[in-house]
């Protein structure tokens, strides 16, 4: 992991979203930790990613989440990802030539 530094997004939906988002985020990839929190930010849930976790792995985490899914309106959603390019800044401004 050298060279890659960690960055959280926070989401935050109805309980209906739930399972949907977290296919979506986990399709995104560079995933390293999913957190599903309550409105006032109590931890329901915490699911490590490692690459390669996929398919019947999942299967215990989508019913889990399906679950709090039912039983909470809303959710936060907090998301590690691997930032693949930590040296890089925004992109620098573009010349203006005179003239």
């Amino acid at each position: 992991m050298a060279g890659k530094r960690v960055r959280t997004e926070e989401f935050t939906i109805s309980g209906d979203q739930l399972v949907a988002k977290i296919k979506e985020i986990i399709h995104g990839g560079n995933v390293r930790r999913i957190t599903i929190k309550n409105a006032e930010g109590d931890t329901l849930i915490e699911v490590p990613l490692t690459l390669g976790v996929v398919g019947a792995v999942l299967l215990p985490v989508w019913a889990a989440l399906g679950a709090i899914a039912a039983l909470v309106a809303r959710l936060r959603i907090v998301v590690e990802k691997l930032d693949d390019n930590p040296e890089e800044g925004p992109p620098p401004p573009p010349e203006q030539n005179e003239g």
